[in-house]
């Protein structure tokens, strides 16, 4: 068990770890011409956006649905899951802390390295390839979600930074959750994906495929075409252990 343990913790840090390391290469300098940097920008907000819709369809639903054995009540939890952070975005909003991008990458991260702690028991090789998945929607998500903070009142580059290597040990927290807690009750671990799934689903039309348009350039939508494939062949990879 201890073996066990090690091993998801290692691997959530890891994976964990490319959240500020993309806030950190968002930190540098402001690249030079402007319209560069306005379409890297704007690709890697789509690029974040289809990863996280692949994450949706090729991991969080599919394992979700099968956790719950295929039963019906998975679309009222993907249901829920909207309106949940529906809410939550509402209550950010009236405070003036909408992070859509932030809130992206936690809902993500979060029920993903939970299940990878479940699948440490089953099936250690799955969970190296599931921690390299999220380590590469961890990068660009980390990336967006650092410019989204430091443009808000308050947060300087060095707080930003500090904040979201913070957010690093969550991954661990809700690794060792899924080992410890969900391993044996795959219903509540499966509704807690599709609830994820939802709120993901929400964020993506309401807030980051907007933000990720740009009038006459190409770059934008390419990104979320190669997001999505990016999660998709991560999960061929899975399959294929």
């Amino acid at each position: 068990m201890f073996t066990d343990v090690l091993s998801i913790v290692g691997l959530t840090v890891l994976a964990g770890a490319c959240i500020p390391l993309g806030g950190l290469l968002a930190s540098f300098e402001r690249i030079r011409p402007n319209w560069l940097e306005q379409e890297i920008r704007h690709f890697l907000i789509a690029l974040g956006g289809g990863i996280l819709l692949g994450a949706v369809s090729v991991v969080l639903i599919p394992e979700g649905q099968s956790s719950m054995g295929d039963s019906l009540w998975a679309i009222p939890a993907i249901i829920a899951g909207g309106l949940l952070f529906f809410g939550i975005e509402r209550i950010l909003g009236l405070k003036r802390r909408e992070s859509p991008q932030l809130m992206g990458v936690m809902l993500d991260f979060i029920p993903e390295a939970t299940a990878l702690g479940g699948l440490a028991v089953v099936s250690p090789e799955t969970a190296v390839l599931m921690a390299v998945l999220i380590a590469m929607q961890n990068l660009p998500e980390g990336f967006n979600a650092y410019r989204e903070l430091v443009s808000l009142p308050g947060y300087t580059s060095t707080k930003t930074l500090l904040f979201m290597t913070g957010l690093v040990m969550t991954g661990p927290l809700a690794g060792l959750l899924g080992y410890f807690f969900l391993s044996e009750r795959p219903v509540v671990l499966g509704a807690i994906m599709l609830i994820a799934s939802g709120g993901i689903l929400y964020l993506i039309f309401q807030d980051i495929a907007p933000q990720s348009r740009l009038e006459r350039h190409w770059g934008p939508p390419l990104g979320a075409v190669v997001g999505f494939c990016l999660a998709l062949f991560s999960h061929d990879l899975v399959g294929q252990v």
